[in-house]
């Protein structure tokens, strides 16, 4: 890894409640901004969940929808290549979560971004 390059993680189980696949709502705690002076790029993302239903994670950047992550009952994923183009400088990313009203579960999440700087 260049000596300018930094790993950075984001990580965490949360517990969630749906309330519709159309009502998405933020998974609270789990939101990255890149650095001032920096550039970031998400390299890897894993997700998993405990519900008997199909749920979606939402990334946002900057409160634009960037990435739609499914994922099934009871399973988990890797999405390799996540996102390919670069993060800049102030950007902002959240994840949300979209699941059948009613349903319970939790979901494990891995985000793994690589900052690079100065820009």
């Amino acid at each position: 890894m260049n000596p300018q390059e930094k790993p950075v993680f984001v990580q965490g189980t949360y517990n969630f409640k749906g309330k519709g696949l159309e009502a998405p709502t933020p998974v609270v705690g789990l939101a990255y901004t890149v650095p001032r002076g920096t550039k970031s790029k998400l390299v890897y993302f894993r997700a998993g969940q405990s519900s008997d239903e199909m749920i979606s994670l939402i990334l946002l950047r900057d409160k634009k929808v960037m990435r739609l992550f499914p994922i099934g009952m009871k399973s988990a994923m890797h999405f390799p290549l996540a996102v390919t183009e670069d993060l800049p400088a102030d950007s902002h990313l959240e994840l949300q979560i979209a699941a059948p009203e009613g349903t319970v579960g939790t979901i494990y999440v891995d985000l793994g971004f690589i900052e690079s700087g100065p820009v």
